[in-house]
């Protein structure tokens, strides 16, 4: 049963935006911070690189940890419900978000403020974990089928809106106070804002409805009573090419709106208020690109949008960090080398996901499916991005082209991943055409 009610779709696509921006803006919070700030104050070594690619490791603590949350709430949005679930995740992630804003420095209190980090890092890896895939569900199963590609990409758009709001207010408060200031107390500032959202963002999310799909399982008890199990024993092929197609979105986005920010700022030397300036401006672009293409794959088709833009988005990089490194001091290269791969190659690729990764499941175990394909390849997609990007200039000599063409391999693995995805839906719908002419021949006779 699909609700046709535009009222009750506005408030679902409202709760989930407002939702998602909200924890978007937590989680990458500390991807801006982590290369500027956390490394001198919480990773303190002789060594920069060292103490860099230590603030990385936390940050990829909490990309390890959201597989967790997804299995975790996945099987409790598979079994309760999907609206009882975010009102969780979002708690969890404002709550370990307000938190890191008070933690003492490794000055104050030792090895006990990393241990401390971490230890928040890994609660909003959780909440995050567990985030996704239910506010995508949320607007999808509300949604009419022939619509559903625009309609969950409407809660991809909090990505580019939480990047945007992270990298603007750490990038405003830099450029207001001194570095003095902004190291001592500025960046706890845009933590602590996150207290304020989250308040808003529960009394949003606790007045939509229940998905209808799931209220219609419910309501005839047909609950997946092990959805983890369920998952991989009628969908194996479908989570390995998910995954797989899942590569270039964490490696792009964390190359171009994390990794981006220490390069242009350690090896290129301009501000890192210029460096913040450019990567909001492709998130705003990216608000714009994100619901167009998230629209096209309700025409052409999600597999083939998201393949073609998988090797664009790829090759991209190469020319980004050229110019990057070639532009001088000007800066308004500098910020279109940012702003076209990111704000729009990449918004090809993140528009249709959603609802790419919803089709590879069914109701009953959609949330736990679709978390697991998107949460588990973070680890390598996301995750470890930045110090494998870290590690790659270092062993080319401070160049870019080592990191450039990985970056280019995993487009074309989410390539070959999306002609993989769109085969196998191809043979399904093939099995479906001949059962149901089976079906209505022997009815003939």
């Amino acid at each position: 049963m699909i609700v046709n009610d535009r009222r009750m779709l506005r408030q679902v696509v409202g709760s989930s935006l407002v939702g998602s921006t909200i924890e978007w803006y937590d989680f990458f919070l500390y991807g801006v911070i982590a290369g500027i700030v956390l490394n001198k104050l919480y990773f303190p070594v002789n060594d920069p690189l060292i103490s860099i690619l230590l603030a990385y490791a936390t940050f990829a603590v909490g990309f390890i940890t959201r597989p967790l949350g997804g299995i975790i709430f996945g099987h409790f949005g598979d079994r309760i419900g999907r609206k009882s679930m975010l009102i969780i995740t979002l708690s969890l992630m404002g709550i370990a978000t307000a938190l890191i804003s008070v933690i003492p420095t490794y000055q104050q209190i030792g090895v006990w403020a990393p241990i401390i980090l971490l230890l928040l890092r890994v609660i909003q890896g959780i909440g995050l974990g567990g985030e996704w895939g239910g506010a995508v569900l949320m607007t999808f199963e509300h949604a009419k089928p022939s619509s559903r590609g625009l309609y969950a990409s409407l809660p991809q758009i909090g990505l580019s809106i939480g990047l945007l709001l992270s990298s603007g207010i750490v990038g405003a408060l830099s450029s207001l106070l001194t570095n003095s200031q902004f190291m001592s107390w500025g960046w706890r500032v845009a933590f602590a804002i996150s207290t304020i959202m989250i308040f808003i963002g529960l009394w949003i999310r606790i007045k939509v409805s229940e998905s209808p799909e799931f209220a219609e399982i419910k309501k005839y008890n047909r609950e997946s009573r092990v959805p983890f199990k369920e998952m991989w024993r009628g969908h194996t092929g479908n989570i390995l090419a998910g995954m797989g197609a899942r590569y270039i979105d964490g490696v792009f986005f964390n190359v171009m709106g994390v990794f981006s920010i220490t390069y242009l700022t350690n090896n290129i030397h301009i501000s890192r208020t210029t460096a913040l300036l450019g990567v909001s401006a492709a998130s705003f672009v990216m608000c714009f690109f994100i619901p167009l293409f998230g629209y096209l794959s309700d025409r052409i088709g999600r597999a083939r949008v998201y393949g073609y833009a998988s090797i664009i988005t790829g090759c991209s990089s190469l020319p980004a960090f050229w110019l990057m490194s070639s532009s001088g001091s000007n800066v308004l290269l500098i910020w279109l080398s940012i702003i076209i791969p990111f704000g729009i190659f990449y918004a090809a690729v993140y528009g249709p996901e959603a609802a790419l990764f919803a089709e590879l499941f069914d109701t009953r175990v959609r949330y736990t499916g679709m978390s697991f394909v998107y949460q588990f390849s973070g680890i390598f997609a996301s995750g470890i991005t930045p110090i494998i990007a870290t590690a790659l200039i270092k062993l080319d000599g401070g160049s870019y082209i080592y990191m450039t063409l990985y970056v280019i391999l995993t487009g074309i693995v989410s390539a070959l991943s999306a002609w993989w995805i769109y085969s196998r839906q191809t043979q399904s719908m093939q099995r479906s055409y001949k059962e149901d002419f089976v079906i209505t021949e022997s009815s003939k006779l």
